[in-house]
């Protein structure tokens, strides 16, 4: 369900008015699907990026830092299937040549192309092969392919994520799409995995960065796997401003709706891609409240998401609440243990410390639902955060066993 004062749309990262479009498969996934994506604005435009804090950041990571510091973009061009991380300078000349790849093909300055790659770590590129369905994808953009572009970015993804809603603003419709890739190796430290949000609201480029960054802290931070920071994580906002009006911003009474709706759809795809989380069988919602500030809420939450114990016990159906009191007791943050209470799967467990009566069968039948939420209040505040992940299963080890063969 949409927020309030939102509406869905259709056509995901291509919804708003000044994008288009393209995917086609250049033969870097073995199962020959689409794997070279471009997505583009009308016109160089206003936009933010934020990119992974893991210092073996990966070669398209590190150009498209240096592209960003622009504020404005024209494109976004991505491949799946090979990462083009920890392959040294090669890797970098392969990356620029990307960008250079999709200027030339859409007439417009290399340094308005931001780069984006996910797939294997340490693999050398295929730059021709990239280069040849880039050239393929500029010959076929359109409005209408947000649904080839989410399917091309996938790697071991179960589902394409995206989303698209609307927003009246003074008498103005805006409309905000976005499209994610992400199942292993989620834990981001800056943004997400790989996902793309596009607006076509009139935000100038300061106003994509505020928004951005301040959806980012409460979406893709906020969100778990497997505690791992990819080497290629990055989000990045392009705002054409098609939809028309003066310029929006960040101190502007309008940017509060756009905010709003930036924030709804980064929100949406963070919680798809708990969702579909390696070998997943459910979306786990984690709420800490009663936190002396927002950090401790966070780091509680945090600590609950990533226990393995706490994940393979959803797994398995055990309302096991002593291993959420263990996690939030080595947590660092600050909790009352005569005051802490926990509801696992709606089902009270423990109140003011202790274990309090509950019905393991009840217990049972909420950990069976797809979707379950775990709450801790550490008794010492009103800071409050939540957190998405999923649970461990067999099949997450099976499938990163196997990730390479």
């Amino acid at each position: 369900m949409a927020a309030a004062g939102l509406g869905y749309a259709e056509g995901g990262v291509l919804a708003p008015l000044g994008f288009l479009g393209a995917a086609v498969s250049a033969g870097l996934k073995k199962s020959g699907k689409r794997d070279v994506a471009l997505i583009v604005a009308e016109k160089r435009s206003p936009a933010a990026a934020v990119f992974t804090r893991n210092t073996m950041a990966a070669a398209p990571v590190i150009v498209s830092r240096e592209h960003a510091l622009d504020g404005h973009a024209r494109a976004i061009v991505v491949n799946a299937g090979n990462a083009n991380a920890c392959t040294g300078e090669q890797g970098l000349a392969d990356a620029r040549a990307m960008a250079e790849a999709a200027a030339a093909a859409l007439s417009c300055d290399v340094r308005e192309v931001l780069v984006a790659s996910t797939g294997v770590i340490g693999v050398p590129l295929p730059i021709e092969q990239v280069r040849a369905g880039i050239a393929e994808a500029a010959e076929q953009l359109d409005i209408i392919t947000g649904d080839a572009v989410a399917e091309a970015i996938m790697t071991t993804d179960t589902f394409p994520k995206q989303i698209a809603v609307r927003a009246e603003v003074e008498g103005r419709v805006y409309t905000v799409g976005g499209v994610a890739k992400g199942s292993g190796m989620i834990r981001p430290d800056m943004a997400t995995m790989l996902a793309f949000l596009t607006t076509d609201a009139p935000l100038d480029p300061k106003a994509c960065e505020v928004v951005l960054r301040a959806a980012v802290s409460r979406t893709f931070n906020r969100l778990t796997v497997d505690s791992d920071t990819s080497t290629n994580d990055m989000c990045a906002l392009i705002a054409s401003g098609a939809a028309g009006g003066p310029a929006i911003a960040h101190d502007d009474a309008r940017f509060v709706a756009v905010a709003a709706a930036v924030e709804h759809v980064a929100g949406e795809l963070a919680r798809m891609i708990a969702r579909d989380g390696e070998g997943a069988t459910k979306l786990v919602t984690v709420t800490v409240t009663g936190a002396r500030d927002e950090a401790d809420a966070e780091r509680a939450a945090f600590a609950i998401a990533e226990s393995p114990l706490v994940k393979t016990a959803i797994f398995g159906g055990d309302a096991n609440w002593g291993r959420v009191a263990m996690a939030i007791g080595k947590s660092g943050a600050s909790l009352d243990p005569a005051r802490v209470r926990i509801e696992f799967a709606g089902v009270l467990t423990c109140e003011n410390g202790t274990a309090v009566p509950f019905s393991e069968e009840e217990a049972a039948r909420a950990l069976a639902e797809p979707e379950v939420q775990v709450l801790a209040d550490l008794g010492v505040g009103a800071a409050s955060a939540t957190v998405w992940t999923c649970d461990l299963t067999y099949e997450y080890v099976r499938i990163n066993g196997e990730y390479r063969s």
